[in-house]
């Protein structure tokens, strides 16, 4: 993980987003201690001010029983303690598919494991639901159904929100106007709260606005363009805020190049901070 901070801190990262383990397996290992104080120690030295660790794919804390609702509490246990170990400031959480059942006892489910996961583990770690894009039989997808769950939640002020984009335009959220930006942010403060809002998943949609398809996409060169997102990283709900890009990596210096034009559209320069 040490090498990660390397990595980001080359290409000028204020922020970083990682995984502990594994993302696409159950199995994982102790956090090497020695590792732990590396990590600390040189996001502190470079500069890294914001550190997020995202949950694996797998967990689905929606999951009615059985081995995989265990499985997917445990995980969000482990993942916040392993996350406190390394200084992150939360762990973001997709919340999972509902399956054949309602949706309101989906996220009835996903509260209930929000508080058992959260028991005890990562305490100042917070838990940041990331808006879906509504693929098929997805949950959280609107800010109405993340506010019902998060108002189920026992630990209410230890869970907040981290606005992924891409999934927002997805489902319909046209951040690409002004118009449609504002009534985002609107429905977002009216339903949960700007306080809440956390963290920025600043990503391109490939997918057309309302598909409810997740198609991640180069800044500015994807449906929400430029524009949308010079808007976005200049809006005042938004523009104080940590931004992570999950920007597809397809060649060579994709990474640079979202970077750089992320830093142009919010009138930074590549090197200042």
């Amino acid at each position: 993980m040490s090498r990660a901070v390397e990595r980001a801190h080359a290409l000028g990262c204020e922020a970083m987003q990682i995984f502990t383990r594994n993302p696409r397996a159950w199995r994982y290992g102790d956090l090497d201690e020695q590792e732990v104080r590396q990590f600390r120690d040189r996001c502190l030295a470079v500069g890294i001010e914001t550190v997020v660790v995202h949950l694996p794919y797998l967990p689905n804390l929606a999951a009615r029983r059985g081995r995989l609702r265990r499985l997917s509490i445990d995980a969000l246990r482990s993942d916040l303690a392993r996350a406190g170990a390394l200084g992150a400031m939360a762990v973001v959480c997709h919340v999972g598919h509902r399956g054949s059942g309602r949706l309101d006892a989906a996220l009835a489910r996903v509260a209930a494991a929000l508080d058992e996961g959260m028991d005890g583990a990562g305490r100042g770690v917070y838990v940041l639901l990331e808006n879906t894009a509504g693929q098929g039989r997805e949950v959280g997808s609107t800010f109405r159904e993340l506010a019902r769950i998060m108002d189920r939640v026992t630990d209410r002020a230890r869970v907040g929100v981290c606005l992924d984009t891409a999934h927002a335009f997805a489902r319909g959220y046209d951040l690409s106007t002004q118009e449609g930006l504002e009534s985002t942010l609107v429905e977002l403060d009216d339903h949960i709260g700007l306080a809440s809002l956390q963290l920025i998943h600043l990503n391109d949609s490939k997918a057309r606005l309302g598909s409810r398809v997740d198609r991640h996409w180069h800044i500015g060169t994807g449906r929400i363009g430029r524009a949308g997102f010079r808007r976005i990283m200049h809006h005042p709900g938004c523009s104080h805020l940590p931004g992570i890009m999950e920007t597809p990596l397809r060649r060579r210096g994709d990474d640079r190049r979202n970077m750089r034009v992320a830093r142009e559209l919010a009138g930074r320069g590549e090197n200042e901070r």
